[in-house]
């Protein structure tokens, strides 16, 4: 990966780990047009460089991941967009999470309010501080959940719990948002980035080939049936068996060595 530098966004490695902070803790890291931009480039950056295994997307400072969108920005785009337009607004150019084929770490490290709280849905295992608090407070603004809060937080934690987060617009601790499945780790403030990129670098020292083909038969199975979820995953373990790092891995167990992944 090379040097490459934003302004609303950090980038560093470490090892085969990237990690992506989001950089405006002055204006509590909300995501403005130009942070969809860079993150949308990192991302598919990222995806593309061999180098590198995993992600994990955290933010600088120590008050907050994201207040969501800017809405200074957004209240001039409101008033300068065509109706018809703005659903296009919604969703060009977009982050390039969602989809992004390889695991992907939310450390997350203060407050997080609507689509902070949809950033963090997107990722594939959350981390968060003692300190964290999660928020969807669209609707005492007249607003509504946009880029994905209301179908991800619903897989995530159920009906009635999304429900009740979305259109009471309260705030949930990190403790209560362990509880209801919306992270999977609540660890030390000083021990967050750490964690994260702790279980970063253990999946991205495993075949490259294999991590992106085994999150992908989760996520895409997910929404199968279990007989095509089935059908799916055999198509791509048989698609695995052609490749180079399918007979580094048992060659290497046997002579006892560390398995050389070329990621092919």
């Amino acid at each position: 990966m090379g040097e490459i530098h934003y302004e609303t966004i950090a980038l560093e490695q470490r090892s085969a780990v990237a990690v992506v902070t989001l950089n405006r803790p002055q204006s509590m890291n909300a995501i403005n047009l130009q942070m969809r931009r860079e993150l949308h480039e990192a991302m598919g950056m990222l995806r593309r460089d061999e180098t590198v295994g995993a992600v994990v997307l955290t933010a600088a400072g120590d008050k907050a991941f994201s207040a969501g969108m800017d809405l200074r920005e957004f209240s001039q785009v409101l008033a300068q967009t065509p109706l018809p337009e703005l659903r296009r607004f919604r969703w060009e150019p977009g982050e390039g999470i969602a989809d992004f084929d390889k695991p992907i770490i939310a450390a997350i490290n203060g407050l997080a309010i609507g689509g902070g709280v949809e950033l963090s849905l997107m990722c594939d295992i959350s981390f968060a501080a003692h300190s964290a608090s999660f928020a969807f407070a669209e609707v005492t603004r007249g607003l509504m959940p946009g880029n994905g809060g209301t179908q991800r937080l619903t897989r995530r934690v159920g009906r009635s719990k999304a429900l009740e987060m979305i259109l009471s617009g309260r705030t949930v601790q990190a403790d209560e948002a362990l509880t209801m499945g919306l992270v999977d780790h609540v660890v030390a403030a000083d021990q967050l980035l750490a964690r994260a990129v702790g279980l970063a670098q253990q999946i991205a020292a495993h075949a490259p080939v294999a991590v992106r083909a085994a999150k992908s038969a989760i996520v895409r199975g997910e929404h199968l049936s279990l007989q095509d979820g089935l059908n799916l995953e055999r198509d791509l373990a048989t698609f695995l068996y052609t490749t180079e790092d399918a007979q580094e891995g048992p060659r290497a167990f046997v002579e006892k060595r560390p398995p050389r992944w070329q990621g092919r």
